[in-house]
């Protein structure tokens, strides 16, 4: 029963510490919402009422310079509109349900950029589009953390390789492939992970040269300004695809088959880039949540403990004070592993050495919590380990103990 009350407080524990992390990361979001959305007010709504203001003094113009109402006017300028979400511009510009068009518009679709400068007007059209993006998001998504593997494995690679030159320089590390003073430096090299900040940086330098290439080729050709390139870049190459600016949308380019192989080339990788940029930026950002939690959690034992002492100054338990300093010197080994150590310094750890030192604390939790209870080491009968039913962490242990008793009895 005390193992079981262990594995439910285990348990507890980790969803609470999950759930502290949801409702901060929301407010934290909510809160940069509201920011953005103050900044954003404060420099846009000036120039949108000056704007508003402009046409409307034209408007008042143009009815009395040519003898019409507002509303006939107001009526014209409607159906302009819905000729326009058709596709039609007062300049020419290339078909966009022709085949290139098309292709043009899916590639928006299943990367998630979604410009709307196409969109479908039929009913069959936009049938079709719910079910084609359903398929086409999720493998496009599905072929982005593909890159990401790949391209962490690559970069992994390339600073592993830099890492040990610099070893060989530093005479820490043999030149040869032979093991002599340096083992202990070779076998810590089998596991070492670049640091989550180096794969960052790297990423941000990548999609800023992506980004200063493809602005070069979009200012002369589009005729943008390049701070307009450089805009347009990031609004595509991260999704958001606003669509006030849209590449290869002019009917003739110079060079035009060039240009469109380029442009999809430089959106292709940008679109992997920053996808994978942000992934890294949530792996930081989820490490900065978790050190903000760790300094509360801090505060208040540091406080439930001095009002524990407060309490029980006067009173002498030479058991609790034998098994609370157990427990700490427990929980100081753990934190001091190699682990936590490459997790506090941002060193991104594999997926096995994460379910490895999540499986160690949880169990030394759970002996600590059975200990507390019980007063006493839990000892395991002979029979358990034979039988290969004992260990496991959380309900895996709950359904182990559960086997063993059963197999026990029998």
């Amino acid at each position: 029963m005390a193992c079981r009350g262990a594995c439910c407080c285990s348990s507890a524990g980790r969803l609470n510490a999950d759930n502290a992390r949801f409702l901060l990361l929301a407010v934290l979001i909510v809160l940069y919402m509201l920011c953005g959305a103050a900044v954003f007010s404060a420099i846009e709504l000036p120039t949108e009422r000056e704007a508003k203001e402009r046409w409307e003094e034209r408007l008042e113009n143009f009815t009395r310079r040519h003898n019409l109402s507002r509303a006939e006017l107001r009526h014209f300028l409607r159906e302009y509109e819905e000729a326009s979400v058709a596709g039609i511009r007062v300049d020419d510009i290339r078909p966009r349900w022709d085949f290139t068009g098309a292709f043009y518009f899916v590639g928006t679709v299943v990367s998630t950029i979604g410009f709307g400068m196409t969109t479908p007007a039929t009913i069959g059209g936009k049938i079709f589009l719910i079910f084609y993006g359903l398929i086409g998001c999720a493998g496009t998504i599905l072929f982005f953390n593909l890159f990401l593997e790949r391209l962490i494995t690559v970069i992994a690679y390339v600073m592993k390789s830099c890492h040990e030159r610099q070893l060989r320089r530093k005479g820490v590390l043999p030149h040869n492939g032979r093991r002599g003073s340096g083992t202990s430096e070779v076998d810590s090299l089998a596991g070492w992970k670049p640091s989550v900040y180096y794969v960052m940086l790297i990423l941000c330098v990548a999609s800023l040269i992506i980004s200063c290439c493809a602005s070069a080729m979009y200012t002369p050709i589009e005729g943008w300004s390049y701070f307009d390139s450089l805009y347009f870049c990031f609004v595509a190459f991260s999704t958001i695809g606003f669509g006030d600016l849209v590449s290869s949308q002019n009917i003739r380019y110079e060079s035009q088959g060039l240009y469109r192989f380029g442009n999809f080339v430089f959106i292709l990788m940008g679109v992997c880039c920053i996808y994978s940029l942000f992934n890294v930026i949530s792996i930081v950002i989820k490490q900065s949540i978790n050190w903000i939690l760790k300094k509360i959690a801090c505060k208040c034992c540091h406080r439930c403990q001095r009002r524990l002492f407060r309490s029980r100054r006067n009173v002498v338990m030479p058991g609790n004070v034998r098994s609370r300093r157990n427990i700490s010197i427990e929980t100081d080994a753990v934190n001091e592993s190699d682990t936590d150590g490459r997790r506090l310094s941002g060193e991104m750890i594999s997926m096995k050495d994460f379910l490895a030192s999540n499986k160690v604390s949880l169990a030394i939790m759970q002996k600590q919590l059975s200990e507390t209870a019980n007063g006493y080491p839990r000892q395991m009968s002979s029979n358990s380990k034979q039988n290969g039913f004992s260990g496991g962490v959380g309900a895996l242990a709950i359904m182990n103990n559960r086997l063993a008793e059963t197999s026990v009895d029998r």
